[in-house]
């Protein structure tokens, strides 16, 4: 993996990781599911209009539109909108540990599915993955949290997962921006039906709301979702997801710091846990290197 390629991984995990904070602080003054419609909008217009100014097409290949459909509707409308829902309750350092756990699912998804070899290396990270979450999840009920918005956490990260998987088929042909920009449109057409149906529309303007709805919608919604698809094009979905092992670290982190959320003791040695069995997992799913030549 080139220096690039750590740069724009480091970049992306840092991003990813902060959009749970300043969702935290959007859902307190603003409707969950209208304002990330609102957001994915803005996004997804800005995302085409810089892809037609760079040359990009919409004309997409048949599986790249595909997977823009699905990721569209599985990471944007499904993910981040049940996420946003599960925040007005739970806080913003447990939602960004439960969605870190993506890359032990798609790992555990592409053994047991897929037939993907694992290595013993990569079991062991499972099993220890298993055992982080739930010392996290123990210390947390007990403390009172709020089951619901755990649950919604749980089917996001799924739905999160399997747009993963799905993601691949969008990597191949180019138009990287120009599918980062027609996702968010999907996924922002498909909250705009949600929103009236399943919530009472509220706005209370402050500029803790501007900041963090304009920080959400121009670095996690645009920049590091670019990063990310021009990463899995640059590195591939295995060695790009070992980026992941750091959101658990980066989320609780900038969670605390922003928000002033207390971490627990058995939160640490979980998430700590939870960190080293998604570098163990994703190091197991390296391809061996080749042996030198003679």
């Amino acid at each position: 993996m080139d220096t690039r390629s750590i740069a724009m991984g480091l970049a992306f995990a840092l991003m990813w990781s902060s959009a749970f904070t300043s969702a935290r602080i959007i859902v307190a003054d603003a409707s969950p599911l209208f304002s990330l419609a609102l957001r994915f909008l803005i996004s997804g217009l800005l995302g085409v209009a810089i892809a037609r100014m760079m040359g990009q097409s919409w004309r997409l290949t048949r599986r790249q539109w595909h997977a823009t459909i699905l990721f569209g509707i599985c990471q944007n409308a499904l993910y981040l909108g049940l996420n946003f829902v599960a925040m007005q309750t739970v806080e913003a350092s447990l939602a960004a540990i439960i969605a870190s756990t993506m890359p032990l699912l798609v790992a555990l998804a592409s053994w047991l599915i897929l037939g993907e070899r694992l290595r013993p290396l990569g079991i062991l990270g499972l099993l220890a993955g298993v055992l982080g979450v739930a010392l996290i999840m123990g210390s947390r009920i007990s403390a009172g949290v709020d089951l619901y918005g755990v649950m919604l956490c749980g089917i996001g990260v799924l739905a999160l997962t399997f747009a993963t998987l799905a993601v691949r088929g969008a990597t191949s042909g180019g138009n990287f921006m120009m599918i980062v920009g027609l996702q968010m449109l999907i996924g922002s057409a498909v909250l705009f039906v949600a929103a009236p149906l399943t919530e009472e529309l509220f706005l209370r303007p402050s500029w803790p709301l501007a900041i963090a709805f304009a920080y959400t919608t121009l670095v996690p919604g645009l920049t590091a979702t670019l990063i990310w698809v021009m990463l899995l094009h640059r590195i591939g979905p295995v060695r790009a997801a070992t980026f992941h092992f750091l959101n658990p670290v980066f989320g609780v982190v900038i969670a605390a710091v922003l928000l002033g959320e207390t971490l627990r003791g058995w939160d640490a040695v979980g998430v700590l846990i939870v960190t080293f069995s998604i570098l163990a997992v994703q190091l197991s799913r390296q391809p061996p290197r080749a042996p030198p030549v003679t």
